[in-house]
């Protein structure tokens, strides 16, 4: 089983950048699929973005294509969510989540929340116009 600590989050203005980091503890942590998912004021929890185990595979909400880049470090176990151009409609809490059945696989991860198997506690992001 895995454990996962989000960091990075923070208040910034609109057009400028944050990077999030995911630090997940265990041995097979790195073998995971991965996912960025964030929940607005008011809000469901939607999916931003999903990295395979290897790091070859991403995906991406429409909404942040093109502004916000995943990627991992399996080395140090460590998955980041750049986060550029950022707009107030960006701001959220921001969750990590591993998914075990995506191991070792070269299937996008998928971004249905409720596939994934284990979550971070949250980082709040802000943004302000």
């Amino acid at each position: 089983q895995v454990q996962l600590v989000e960091s990075g989050g923070g208040s910034v203005q609109a057009g400028g950048s944050l990077r999030l980091s995911c630090a997940a503890s265990g041995r097979t942590a790195s073998s995971y699929g991965m996912g960025w998912f964030r929940q607005g004021p008011g809000k469901e929890r939607d999916f931003v973005a999903s990295i395979n185990w290897n790091g070859f595979i991403t995906t991406y909400a429409e909404s942040v294509k093109g502004r916000f880049t995943i990627s991992r470090d399996n080395a140090k176990n460590t998955v980041y969510l750049q986060m550029n151009s950022l707009k107030p409609e960006d701001t959220a809490i921001y969750y990590c989540a591993a998914r075990y059945s995506s191991a070792y696989s070269y299937a996008p991860a998928p971004s249905g929340g409720s596939t994934y198997d284990a979550w971070g506690q949250g980082t709040q992001v802000i943004v302000s116009s």
